[in-house]
C-alpha cells in the first residue's frame, strides 16, 4: 500500500436531517459493535473533509488521514495493542490519524482536534465510531503500537500515528449523555 495524502473532495449536496450541535455533542458515545453495512463514499468523505477543516495551530494543517477498508488490514491493526483496539477488526473501515511532527510542536494538538471533528460529523451522519489510542501505547510483545501501524501501512519515519478511529454503522444503541452526570464542580469562574 503506497502512502497517499488524502485529497478534499467537494460535496454538492447533503440530505440528512440535521441536529443542534447540542444535540450532537450529548449523542456522541462510544461504539464499538458495528454491523456489516458499509459506509458510503459519500459519507466517507463528508468525514474525511470535517477533518480536512479542523483547526490547526497557525493553521499549519500538517495531518495525513490513511483509509482503511481492507478487512485483513483492520484485523491487524485491531491487534496493535493488548487492549483496547480490537473493536477495529469490525469497523467497516479506519481512519488512521497522522501528523508530521516536524511541521509543528502541537501535532498532537492537531491530530486529536481533527479525530474528535472527525468523529462528531460520523455522528451526525448516524454512524458509530471509536477512537483507538495508539501514541505512546504498545502491543503485547513490547513494540510500539505506532510503529506497528506505520510499518504495516507503509508510512514515512517522519509520520506519526496519533489514533485509530473506527466508524461503522452502529450494532448498538447507546442512550444519550446523562445530563445529570455531568460534573460541573470542575468549571471554575
Amino acid at each position: 500500500m503506497e502512502f497517499v495524502k488524502t485529497r478534499l473532495w467537494c460535496v454538492h449536496s447533503i440530505d440528512c436531517d440535521k441536529m443542534d450541535f447540542k444535540d450532537l455533542v450529548q449523542k456522541r458515545r462510544s461504539i464499538r459493535k458495528f454491523t456489516e453495512e458499509k459506509v458510503t463514499e459519500e459519507q466517507l468523505r463528508l468525514i474525511l473533509r470535517a477533518g480536512l477543516m479542523a483547526p490547526t495551530g497557525h493553521g499549519q494543517r500538517g495531518w495525513q488521514f490513511v483509509v482503511v477498508d481492507d478487512p485483513q488490514i483492520l484485523q491487524v491493526i485491531a491487534q496493535c495493542r493488548p487492549a483496547g483496539s480490537e473493536f477495529v477488526k469490525d469497523a467497516t473501515v479506519a481512519i488512521v490519524v497522522c501528523y508530521d511532527a516536524s511541521v509543528t510542536d502541537v501535532w498532537i494538538e492537531d491530530a486529536s482536534i481533527a479525530a474528535v471533528t472527525m468523529q462528531y460529523q460520523a455522528t451526525d451522519l448516524g454512524l458509530g465510531s471509536c477512537w483507538c489510542q495508539v501514541r505512546l501505547r504498545g502491543n503485547a510483545e513490547g513494540f510500539s503500537a505506532s510503529e506497528t501501524i506505520k510499518q504495516l501501512l507503509h508510512l514515512p519515519e517522519n509520520i506519526e500515528v496519533e489514533c485509530v478511529l473506527g466508524i461503522g454503522h452502529p450494532a448498538i444503541e447507546r442512550k444519550l449523555q446523562d445530563e445529570e452526570k455531568l460534573n460541573w464542580d470542575c468549571v471554575k469562574r
